[in-house]
């Protein structure tokens, strides 16, 4: 059975904790956070502080997501904050597999590209990670329409982690919602923003499900 990511980014700001809340007792597995630095992507939300905060509230696994530049800066804030899975993009950083393995002395590590990156330059990587992300929008806004051409992607890491018998979980994050998933064969978790938070929590959770 897959798991279901809502993601905050959708969710109504002034309201974060009683959101939260209301996915999770609809039936959430993880709470997925977008960091972004208005670098690695063109877009600003929010920093270790504040998944602290949310930590202290949700009931379910953070899965954290960071689209930031050089995340070996700000790995331990993150960590520290209580990050249960902490994801980086291959393209952010030349201390990939430093990280990766950092990540694992204290939560699940994750691993993601953007669409126009290789699959295959994730390889030499996967075996020291937990989760890889294939991103189906171009990371740094919500609401963006599917792009079916990064399915592929999804069928080549469930190739992969058979022939090499590893145990990674698949994620998928973008313009998830109940048209798109019949397209996400192999994927273990789906994250979606506004399908989930713009309507019936539990209805959409379980149609994703």
């Amino acid at each position: 059975m897959k798991k279901i990511a809502p993601s905050i980014l959708a969710a109504d700001f002034a309201n974060l904790e009683k959101e939260i809340k209301a996915v999770s007792q609809a039936g959430a597995d993880l709470i997925h956070v977008d960091v972004m630095d208005g670098h690695f992507v063109p877009n600003i939300t929010i920093g270790a502080p504040v998944v602290a905060s949310l930590k202290k509230i949700s009931t379910v696994p953070l899965d954290v997501h960071l689209m930031i530049d050089k995340p070996e800066k700000f790995i331990d804030d993150f960590l520290k904050a209580g990050s249960d899975y902490l994801t980086i993009h291959i393209e952010s950083t030349d201390q990939a597999e430093i990280i990766l393995k950092k990540i694992q002395t204290k939560a699940k590590s994750g691993l993601s590209l953007k669409p126009k990156t290789k699959i295959s330059v994730l390889e030499p990587y996967l075996k020291w990670v937990d989760l890889v992300l294939v991103m189906t929008v171009e990371p740094g806004f919500g609401g963006q329409s599917f792009m079916p051409d990064q399915v592929e992607k999804i069928a080549w890491l469930v190739d992969y982690r058979k022939k090499h018998h590893l145990n990674y979980e698949i994620e998928v994050d973008g313009g998830v919602n109940f048209e798109t998933r019949k397209y996400l064969n192999g994927a273990d978790i789906l994250v979606s923003g506004s399908y989930i938070f713009k309507n019936d929590y539990k209805k959409n959770i379980d149609s994703l499900r």
